[in-house]
């Protein structure tokens, strides 16, 4: 574990990670569930750093069948997908809680938006400053430098604040 900055929480046999456990990565991802030989293994769920997670039946570190559930409480279905695609542009808290009236517009999913800070753009998953070109999360934390492309999508298409 200290070499791969992770955390482990749980029982061992045999010197190896096995039963119930919490497994942490230096992502800060959280697994919670059954481990076998080391793997995830048996019921168990990966909680994001972004609220969502995903619930699944594993087998040898492998998903055998799984459910995505954004930080939201929307829970994606790998068929028949609707939400916002073609036909239906509406954020899916505007599909639980309904439209606003005429001239009042939603600019994200969360309503109110998050405040954006000066001179920076939100690309997603945290704050972009173009002239630093570091991308930091929500809490202000690094997540990454943006390469040229990224730079000129974020410029591009992201919600300016200013």
């Amino acid at each position: 574990m200290q070499y791969t900055g992770s955390e482990y929480i749980g029982e061992y046999v045999d010197g190896r990670m096995e039963g119930k456990a919490e497994y942490i990565l230096p992502t800060e991802t959280r697994y919670v569930g059954e481990m076998k030989d080391g793997m995830f293994h048996g019921e168990g769920t990966l909680y994001f750093p972004s609220g969502s997670r995903y619930d699944a039946i594993w087998e040898k570190g492998l998903v055998v069948q799984g459910t995505y559930t954004f930080a939201d409480g929307l829970q994606y279905v790998a068929k028949n997908w609707h939400y916002c695609d073609g036909y239906d542009r509406r954020f899916y808290t505007e599909i639980c809680n309904g439209l606003k009236p005429a001239g009042i517009s939603q600019l994200t999913n969360m309503d109110p938006p998050r405040k954006i800070p000066t001179g920076s753009y939100d690309c997603g998953d945290g704050f972009y400053n173009p002239v630093t070109r570091i991308i930091k999360d929500y809490k202000g934390r690094f997540l990454r430098n943006a390469d040229d492309d990224e730079h000129e999508w974020i410029t591009r298409t992201c919600r300016k604040g200013w």
